[in-house]
């Protein structure tokens, strides 16, 4: 039988999916479930469908005497103050209270951090970056999070918001950001959304080659469909792969010479394009650092499950609570 607060909750809000698990003491995940993240227009239905699924969880380890509360990774996540602010990739505008709507509902304490942040805080305990003090993990999901490590601390800033990698401007004048109204950041061209855009450009731009991309209509391409036909060797998809890696190398070079990591780990739902990212990513990094940054940072796909590294980095958020 389980001691008092042998266990913990970790959520983890994505722009598309939620996943959330309970973990134990050890950082293993002993259960785990997903929600889609934007079915609902206001946040206490969210919260109340959270519910529906985690509370027969809870019950099956003991109850919730037997939680140490609830640790929550979302974007525009503030450390301090507990709130989701402004998140462009989510449908609940404006200042979410989120933690304190999460305490009332489950009764237990809860502790919220960017989504990006908790990734990191969960490599750095369970995964690739356990004895490391200098990496940055990057998302590379419906948008792009960034968590960033140095002597062994994340990076919060003074108001909880530092390291939004993804919205840096790697393209001055580029690409739209639909949803923030930006032009030519990081996240326009290297998250799974920036791929699809990419693909209808390139589409565009190029009306007489042939590709298997012209077998789906604009509403069925995705960064999914773009890899199936890359694997296929179709020469469309396969440059979109080097023009995304060459814009996420670049910026990873900047990052690097500005915080000189050991590591950059990448994780997120555009990793699954392997080496199609990973070879064009390392190439275009290598090439635009100084000659004393070169060959000196690992960049590796994360060894944790996708959904694994931020349930367990959140979860670790209540450990550090008690």
């Amino acid at each position: 039988m389980a001691t008092k607060k042998d266990y913990a909750i970790g959520i983890d809000i994505g722009g598309t999916t939620t996943k959330f698990g309970i973990v134990n003491d050890h950082g293993e995940i002993l259960e785990q479930d997903r929600i889609p993240s934007n079915e609902h227009e206001v946040v206490e239905d969210f919260i109340e469908d959270l519910y529906k699924k985690l509370m027969p969880m809870i019950e099956k380890s003991g109850g919730v005497k037997n939680f140490a509360g609830i640790g929550i990774g979302a974007p525009n996540g503030n450390i301090y103050t507990g709130t989701i602010e402004y998140a462009p990739n989510l449908k609940w505008k404006g200042i979410i209270p989120l933690a304190e709507l999460i305490q009332k509902k489950f009764g237990l304490q809860a502790k919220l951090t960017n989504d990006a942040n908790a990734a990191a805080m969960g490599e750095m305990m369970y995964g690739a970056c356990k004895n490391m003090r200098h990496f940055i993990t990057i998302t590379l999901g419906t948008g792009v999070g960034s968590g960033i490590v140095i002597d062994g601390k994340i990076v919060v800033g003074h108001d909880g918001f530092a390291g939004e990698l993804g919205h840096t401007i790697i393209r001055p004048g580029g690409r739209l950001h639909k949803s923030t109204g930006m032009r030519g950041s990081l996240e326009s061209y290297a998250s799974a959304t920036g791929v699809r855009e990419t693909a209808i450009e390139m589409l565009t731009m190029h009306p007489e080659e042939p590709s298997l991309l012209r077998n789906y209509s604009i509403n069925d391409l995705t960064s999914e469909s773009v890899y199936e036909c890359a694997m296929q060797g179709d020469n469309i998809a396969n440059n979109i792969f080097e023009f995304t890696g060459q814009i996420l190398g670049e910026s990873l070079a900047n990052f690097i010479m500005f915080s000189s990591p050991s590591a950059i780990i990448l994780f997120g739902g555009l990793t699954k394009a392997g080496n199609l990212l990973l070879n064009p990513t390392r190439k275009h990094m290598e090439k635009n650092l100084l000659p004393i940054f070169q060959n000196k940072v690992k960049l590796v796909f994360s060894e944790l499950r996708e959904a694994d590294a931020a349930i367990l980095g959140a979860s670790a958020l209540v450990w550090e609570m008690n």
